[in-house]
């Protein structure tokens, strides 16, 4: 098993496109990124820890490669906005892919080029790509968001996610 961090906005949001996909072994919602050890999601709201609400996601690279991860993170956040996703606004849901390794930084980088190159997106690709750093699981309030309350979650998402998703990547 493998792990990958991504950071797209509230992590509530990004956790369900991962954690339903085959070789992912779990998805956990936490933060990264920052100063602080151990942050409490009321330090990192309060833009004074340095932490970015994250995922961290480990998986089997033999069925769900590293390629195909950062493919799926594409496609599920706003590359384009450097200072918060959606309606979710402040450093803390600034979109960053976190590498572990050279390895996951060519891949991450080449992917980047390549979205760049596509035209796709009619605005520069702001996201950062940077070394991980200690990662900290949020509180367990935080995980599963989507599955314990599908009633928000939905609200959550519906909230300029899902629509700026089906305008960019719907074919």
């Amino acid at each position: 098993m493998e792990t990958a961090i991504f950071a797209g906005g509230c992590f509530w949001c990004m956790v369900k496109p991962f954690d339903t996909q085959p070789g992912i072994e779990k998805v956990v919602s936490g933060y990264t990124g920052g100063h602080v050890p151990n942050p409490t999601y009321e330090q990192v709201c309060s833009h004074t820890t340095g932490h970015t609400e994250a995922v961290q996601i480990t998986f089997d690279p033999v069925i769900m490669p590293y390629e195909k991860l950062v493919s799926i993170y594409w496609q599920v956040a706003d590359p384009t906005d450097a200072m918060g996703q959606f309606q979710d606004r402040g450093d803390n849901y600034r979109p960053v892919i976190f590498v572990k390794d050279e390895q996951q930084r060519k891949i991450a980088e080449a992917s980047k080029k390549a979205l760049i190159a596509s035209g796709r997106f009619d605005k520069p690709i702001v996201t950062q790509i940077e070394a991980v750093k200690p990662f900290y699981p949020a509180e367990a309030a935080h995980q599963d968001f989507y599955k314990k309350q599908p009633e928000r979650f939905a609200m959550e998402e519906a909230a300029g996610r899902a629509a700026f998703i089906k305008k960019h990547w719907d074919e």
